[in-house]
């Protein structure tokens, strides 16, 4: 009999997680997602919900552990039973522990681990947010490493620690009221969770000024009232410090904050004299007259506000962008003030018990140790997941010999995808633990299956409230979820006692310190625990509410708005925000952009999550293909129409794609998809790994994030498609 079930969606873990109504068909299996209104986050449901039954019981599914029978580089396994799948690892840990030294095995886990309670329980001992997993620290090993190092940890931790003392989810951006909202770098249309974009849907119906800043023409451009301003890709932080300069200039910037409540403004300012409106627009293609008009907007708004992500990050000066985005807002006078850019009132956040989270053995003893510091001061040690390849391959600084993947396909989404290949194929042991097979387990020595979060117990987060997250099936096959595996390995290792093993334990465990109890979780309203919110208070600095002292200011280092950042001049780095131009463009090298005309930007490819949905025959049937977005201009230039098979180059190598051929993107600008070159999906998919093309050698020295977004390239159309691959015939001889 079908039926329905309130609950939380449990395909992604981008969001806090999404309120749902679960329909049921006759075998108890789900069925489809509607949204629930009602429910935290339930307003709306991103596309990947439609496909919720494919995911969840797709044939692609792994669903008993498996162990290699076939020769590394290949998906040649058998099934073999749980047990027997810990007594391996335990075994092999532990001989390489005794022959060479728990730190020669290390952990990464990607945003498949990202379910509230995995990263609540695992979460590092001093790290801002969860990023990496503990679970081998007691074994004794400080390796360990996660999808922060290549996405979010800069604009989410970094740069506002540096610069405010907080998080980026210790602040809003008050969208409701503000008469201006900037969409910088990011695409809320298809974002998770996927509200923003109907709010701002809103703003503009209502009258509010919407500019998208972006080389791409997102969605939110084509709002009523809106504009879209290109800019030349990685140059958005010359940008910023040119409207800056604008605001001082002119006197338009906030004296009074400045004089009072900001470090480093004088050599900030003096810095920012050569970024005049024409020097700006020719490093960044935007008008004169648009830099101004921007400047000017930003500082009359009644109330003005932005959407930012990863846009900025990928630059070689990814934090410093940020930065100089939140400087110019603070100078600009937006910064707490209603419509502006705000900060959360500590005592509305629903407490989290923190007291059982594990310390590193030792940052010193990491392959990290002296290398990206600002990183590791916010990330509780962790070392940075892009030193993996010279440790494994070369020994430096010593030798990783084995590997825990989960959650994550490193080979297609770290650049330089052949260097990560050899990497995991030197490695003497790795395990995988995800929802179906990746390019990282043709290398695995055994692979475990992971849940959705539709078959698991656990809670959502979302701020002020905490909601029980209910199982909506049983695990499919023997699967099981990704902190069940983990917590059961611990206990296999001898220290599963330093982790909650059951629901009850969990769930006390985390309300130990919200005044709250398991009882209180599961007798609610659908099962949701809410703070009493205190009303919304303004410039919060004057009041004493941004200090854990209590006392006016921000919680840095000097108790000001730190334009100038003492801890990043601590570790070396300049203090106030500096633009860098990226090693590959076409103002640093001049000779390769004469022979790489093109800029490539890559990223995700929505509705997937980077390589999740390949198998998933909904996404297939639309999607045969990666397509490669290229401006009619450029499209023309080069002879090429949609549908044609083209090859993106690089100095470092070629993929093949497909054209789509759009007004959409800026002339002089590519963007490819992340996500192909796994074993699942078409064979075209299959064959575009565009991080094949892309440079793990470029990165911001400060947060260590890859350079995504200003590679330089060009885009050839195909004239041939190779039958097979070519043999030499020996019967012609010489004259073959």
């Amino acid at each position: 009999m079908t039926h329905k079930k309130h609950g939380i969606c449990g395909l992604c873990f981008h969001s806090p997680g999404c309120g749902v109504i679960v329909s049921f068909d006759e075998e108890n299996r789900i069925d489809r997602l509607e949204p629930d209104p009602d429910a935290p986050a339930g307003k709306i449901l991103c596309p990947i919900a439609g496909s919720a039954k494919e995911i969840v019981y797709g044939d692609q599914r792994i669903t008993r552990p498996l162990k290699r029978v076939g020769p590394k580089g290949t998906h040649a396994f058998e099934p073999v039973s749980w047990d027997e799948a810990y007594d391996i690892i335990v075994r092999k840990l532990n001989e390489l522990k005794d022959k060479h030294g728990p730190e020669t095995v290390g952990i990464y886990t990607g945003t498949g681990t990202y379910e509230r309670s995995f990263k609540d329980v695992f979460q590092l001992k001093g790290s801002e947010i969860y990023l990496a997993s503990s679970i081998l620290f007691p074994f004794g090993s400080p390796n360990t490493f996660g999808v922060g190092a290549p996405c979010y940890t800069a604009i989410g931790v970094l740069a506002p620690k540096l610069t405010m003392g907080c998080l980026h989810m210790d602040m809003f951006s008050d969208v409701d009221n503000s008469d201006l909202i900037l969409v910088w770098g990011t695409d809320p249309s298809t974002s998770t969770p996927p509200e923003m974009f109907q709010r701002l849907k809103t703003a503009a119906e209502e009258g509010a000024e919407i500019i998208v800043i972006d080389p791409r023409k997102t969605r939110a451009a084509d709002l009523k009232g809106s504009q879209w301003i290109t800019i030349r890709p990685g140059s958005d932080g010359a940008l910023a410090l040119g409207l800056s300069h604008i605001l001082i200039r002119d006197h338009r910037y906030d004296k009074g904050f400045v004089d009072h409540w900001t470090l480093g403004f004088d050599e900030f300012a003096d810095y920012v004299k050569a970024f005049t409106p024409a020097y700006v627009s020719a490093v960044t293609g935007v008008p004169e007259k648009t830099i101004e008009y921007l400047a000017e907007s930003i500082a009359e708004a009644d109330g003005a506000s932005y959407v930012m992500y990863t846009g900025l990050e990928y630059t070689k000066s990814g934090v410093q962008n940020i930065r100089a985005v939140m400087v110019l807002w603070a100078l600009a006078g937006q910064l707490d003030v209603e419509g502006g850019r705000c900060f959360l009132r500590r005592e509305n956040r629903f407490p989290l018990a923190t007291n059982r989270q594990i310390e590193t053995p030792g940052f010193e003893k990491s392959i990290g140790k002296n290398k990206f510091p600002v990183y590791a001061h916010f990330c509780g040690g962790e070392p940075h997941a892009g030193l993996l390849p010279k440790s494994i391959i070369d020994g430096d600084p010593y030798r990783i010999r084995a590997m825990i993947i989960q959650g994550a396909s490193i080979v297609t989404s770290w650049p330089d995808s052949q260097v990560w290949e050899q990497a995991l194929g030197t490695l003497e042991f790795l395990v995988c633990i995800d929802l179906q097979l990746t390019k990282d387990a043709a290398y695995a020595d055994l692979v475990l299956p992971a849940t959705t979060a539709f078959e698991q117990e656990s809670y959502c987060y979302y701020g002020n409230c905490l909601r029980l997250r209910e199982k909506m099936i049983e695990p499919v096959g023997e699967a099981k979820p990704n902190r069940q595996i983990l917590t059961e390995l611990a206990g296999r290792l001898g220290y599963g006692h330093l982790y909650p093993q059951t629901r009850e334990e969990l769930l006390n465990y985390i309300l130990s310190e919200s005044g709250f109890t398991m009882d209180d979780l599961l007798n609610a309203h659908k099962h949701v625990l809410r703070k009493d919110a205190a009303p919304m208070e303004y410039r919060k600095w004057e009041k004493g509410m941004l200090r854990q002292d209590g006392k006016p200011g921000f919680e840095t280092p000097s108790g000001k708005f730190e334009i100038k950042s003492t801890i990043l001049e601590q570790y070396g780095y300049s203090g106030i925000p500096r633009y860098e131009e990226s090693d590959e463009t076409a103002i640093s090298n001049p000779e390769l952009f004469e022979k790489y005309p093109l800029v490539l930007g890559t990223g995700p490819f929505k509705p997937d999550m980077k390589s999740c949905l390949r198998a998933i025959p909904a996404f297939i049937k639309r999607y045969p293909y990666p397509a490669v977005e290229i401006n009619p201009a450029d499209a023309e230039e080069h002879g090429i129409q949609t549908g044609d098979v083209v090859s993106i180059k690089t100095i470092r190598g070629s993929v093949k794609m497909r054209a789509y051929v759009t007004d959409k993107i800026m002339k002089g600008f590519v963007y490819a998809p992340v996500g192909g070159g796994g074993p699942l999906g078409t064979d075209e998919w299959k064959e575009a790994n565009v991080n094949i093309i892309t440079d793990l050698a470029q990165f911001d020295e400060i947060s260590g994030f890859p350079v995504y977004k200003t590679l330089l390239c060009q885009i050839k159309k195909k004239r041939r498609k190779r039958r097979t691959p070519a043999v030499q015939d020996p019967t012609l001889g010489c004259c073959g």
